[in-house]
């Protein structure tokens, strides 16, 4: 069959019917353990009860306003929002890249309202912050910005967990005005930076007065087993982006501001049609309060424990691995030779999984993954490499 659509993924061959928690049917019936959770993004699985339920609910009533007025579910999403991430307020748009483009844009008025006319927000290498031209302009990837250029002018990366190249890159530039940086970088290889390296960070912020912008649009909504990752460190940055799990599936994007940066954005200044829709904070809504009414982001940390437990017992801890780590259920496979095949390999054992910077495999499970479904998907995968490394 001839497909309309462009090329912009290299798709499985695999259509998907239905779904239920963390399982998955394809159309002619065959399951499949998710252990992708759509990019970290179905966090409470598949069509979950609740989602469900508010998404119906809220079709039958409203779907859209816009902007112009008052929304009764944006302004209790957000209510929600500000009392779990200590933050002022929030701007509600409808994916992750276009929460950063809100950050990128505070970030440069904030540098103008200091006379700064050429501000410079400061980024990490093999960092991943978006598609558009802002955010991909921010993201410490030259492949996946080949072909764009000119990009956009403000950026400097440096090496992630590498505090020292921090502070060169502000002695040596005055035009700093900001620092992005993701907790985890996932798209980079699930990379866990050093315990206090974010502390360090902010604590940088503060003495050049640079707002402190963290990207959790992947690491964010109980991911890596805490609501928002900042909080491991007991800090609170200037901007935080959002987006993926918020709404389990239903579009939705939230740029968080404390401090100065909730002052910067003014009537006119920014926008978003369908940003914080009725239907999408409906559905966000339901995803926190299912959230604070479990244990799952207690019991986060845990499973990913175990799973990384488990797949170095059941490969012997063979050589070829040359690493495991985890933040929650951010969970990263190192071997040592790339690894791309292994995700067919995996969807034709009824596995989903997905290989990142080449030679890591990335697991992001939803976070109902319950002790079967955890013995199934090491089993599984530790199988594939060893056969792999053979």
């Amino acid at each position: 069959m001839t497909s309309h659509i462009m090329p912009t993924y290299g798709r499985l061959p695999v259509t998907f019917s239905k779904g239920e928690g963390a399982w998955l049917w394809d159309n002619n019936n065959k399951r499949y353990l998710d252990a992708v959770s759509g990019i970290a993004v179905c966090n409470l699985g598949h069509a979950h009860p609740a989602v469900h339920q508010a998404i119906c609910q809220q079709s039958k009533t409203l779907l859209h306003t816009s902007n112009l007025y008052r929304i009764e579910s944006q302004e209790k999403l957000a209510d929600k929002l500000i009392h779990l991430s200590g933050m002022d307020n929030v701007f509600f748009c409808n994916s992750g890249a276009e929460a950063n483009e809100a950050a990128l844009k505070i970030a440069r008025l904030y540098g103008h309202q200091r006379g700064i006319d050429t501000p410079v927000v400061l980024t990490m290498e093999k960092s991943f912050h978006g598609r558009t031209l802002g955010s991909l302009s921010a993201t410490g990837n030259s492949k996946v910005q080949q072909g764009f250029a000119p990009l956009l002018q403000g950026f400097l990366h440096v090496p992630f967990n590498n505090i020292d190249a921090i502070k060169a890159a502000i002695a040596g530039n005055s035009n700093i005005v900001a620092i992005l940086v993701e907790p985890v970088q996932g798209e980079g290889g699930v990379n866990i930076p050093s315990s206090d390296y974010l502390n360090q960070i902010r604590a940088l912020c503060d003495e050049h007065q640079l707002l402190m912008m963290l990207d959790e649009i992947q690491t964010g909504v109980g991911r890596t087993g805490i609501f928002l990752a900042y909080q491991h460190n007991g800090i609170i940055p200037d901007v935080c982006t959002m987006a993926k799990a918020l709404g389990n599936g239903v579009p939705i994007g939230a740029c968080l501001a404390k401090g100065v940066a909730a002052q910067l954005l003014g009537a006119g200044s920014h926008g978003s049609t369908f940003g914080g829709n009725p239907l999408a904070c409906s559905a966000a809504l339901a995803v926190i309060e299912t959230l604070q009414n479990s244990d799952l982001i207690e019991t986060t940390e845990q499973k990913g424990r175990r799973i990384c437990e488990q797949l170095s017992a059941k490969t012997g801890h063979a050589p070829e691995i040359t690493n495991i780590r985890h933040k929650g259920l951010m969970i990263g496979v190192d071997l040592n030779q790339p690894c791309a095949g292994l995700v067919a390999k995996a969807l034709s054992h009824g596995l989903l999984i997905n290989v990142t910077a080449e030679k890591t495999i990335r697991l992001l499970p939803p976070l109902i993954i319950d002790d079967e479904q955890i013995n199934l998907l090491t089993d599984i995968l530790s199988q594939l490499i060893s056969e792999h490394s053979q």
